[in-house]
């Protein structure tokens, strides 16, 4: 039953999930791979560049809105040399509390009341309420076992002739798919053709396995029309900081500003200096953060699979999903709240992702961004389903 209080648009959001099952894994004392959140902290320099900033008093004060000049120098000179993207730190970059923070205030920007947006489902669940927030309605394309690949003829009829926004997520959360430059190609010709604006979720752009991730904006014609957005928490184990930015032209970033101001309006001043600093890190320890999450991946998934469940092995993030029928279930929602008591781990039903939530009804997806051990932990704890 929805709240009495709670405003019509935002009927069926409630607790998300992660919240629930976090709660469950504390309860139960189980081994957590159902929030998204690594259980080591970011590099010592990173960690003593925000203690620095607060204890010399540099940063404890409103930032500026936009944020503070080093993180925007930074963000701007990181998406040159990774992408070959040019944006002016002064107009083109705008920092966030956090990704979700910037994907609601793009959709208060620029969602009309009553208009659509085309977005890739499984959703991640800010999706659905930054949408409802703003008035909106979700119009899927729904990415299917086993290659969560996109649909060419579902995305174009997707649109309609309310639609000004299409919302991406690649790496995607929570298929962990990784779009291709054929499938990027698609939904940029489908942009064109309908003269939408496209929000670009990438968080997880320096955690890709099998294929190289590809931001939109890169693509001809698309940085003109692309709002791309990323953040600190997943590159460099910081979640709990909420830095994000935004990487559009100048009549978008102000757009998305002018949501943003009152919103947060600032936040995370000394967490933005320490952020500058690591986004100007040497390569390395991209390359090192990539290849220990890869063998994190390998090793769950090995695991899963030995304990019996059908794995679709991910090209990116840090999530990897599976499907529970081989193992003689039928609801995740019901599996992921059973298995805490029987087993003592905690996964997240993909079901809760999903507007059509029986094509998802046996899907789990759990994370692997945790300690070796833990992993191992976990796996030998899920060989109890086997009887």
């Amino acid at each position: 039953m929805e709240p009495d209080a709670l405003a019509s648009r935002l009927h069926g959001l409630g607790t998300t999930i992660f919240t629930e099952m976090s709660r469950l894994a504390v309860a139960t004392g189980s081994v957590n791979l159902g929030q998204g959140f690594p259980d080591v902290d970011g590099p010592d320099a990173v960690l003593r560049r925000a203690a620095a900033a607060i204890t010399g008093h540099e940063a404890n004060q409103y930032a500026p809105g936009p944020g503070f000049a080093p993180l925007r120098e930074a963000i701007a000179a990181h998406q040159r040399h990774w992408y070959g993207l040019d944006y002016d730190p002064d107009g083109e970059v705008l920092v966030t509390a956090g990704a979700t923070e910037a994907v609601a205030a793009a959709l208060l920007a620029l969602v009309e009341p009553g208009g659509d947006v085309v977005a890739l489902e499984p959703y991640y669940d800010s999706y659905k309420a930054g949408i409802a927030m703003a008035g909106g309605h979700r119009r899927p394309v729904l990415l299917r076992p086993p290659e969560f690949a996109l649909d060419a003829a579902a995305l174009r009829a997707a649109v309609t002739p309310d639609t000004r926004v299409l919302l991406l997520n690649s790496p995607h959360n929570p298929t962990g798919a990784v779009l291709s430059r054929a499938e990027l190609d698609e939904i940029a010709a489908v942009a064109r053709e309908h003269d939408l604006l496209v929000v670009t979720d990438e968080v997880y752009e320096h955690l890709v396995y099998d294929r190289p991730h590809i931001p939109f904006a890169t693509l001809p014609g698309m940085r003109e029309r692309t709002v791309s957005i990323s953040s600190a928490g997943k590159t460099f184990a910081v979640t709990g900081w909420k830095i994000g930015w935004v990487c559009a032209p100048p009549d978008l970033v102000r757009a998305v500003a002018t949501t943003k101001q009152f919103l947060t309006f600032t936040a995370g001043g000394p967490f933005q200096l320490a952020v500058a600093e690591a986004l100007g890190g040497p390569d390395v320890y991209f390359e090192e953060l990539c290849d220990g999450m890869r063998k994190r991946r390998d090793l769950l998934c090995d695991g899963l699979a030995d304990v019996g469940f059908d794995v679709y092995v991910p090209a990116g993030t840090y999530f990897v999903t599976t499907d529970v029928r081989p193992l003689g279930f039928t609801d995740g929602l019901s599996f992921c709240r059973t298995i805490p008591e029987r087993c003592g781990v905690v996964a997240v039903p993909h079901q809760v992702f999903y507007d059509d939530q029986e094509a998802a009804s046996h899907l789990v997806r759990w994370a692997f961004c945790k300690r070796f051990e833990v992993l191992d932990e976990a796996v030998r704890r899920l060989r109890r389903l086997r009887g």
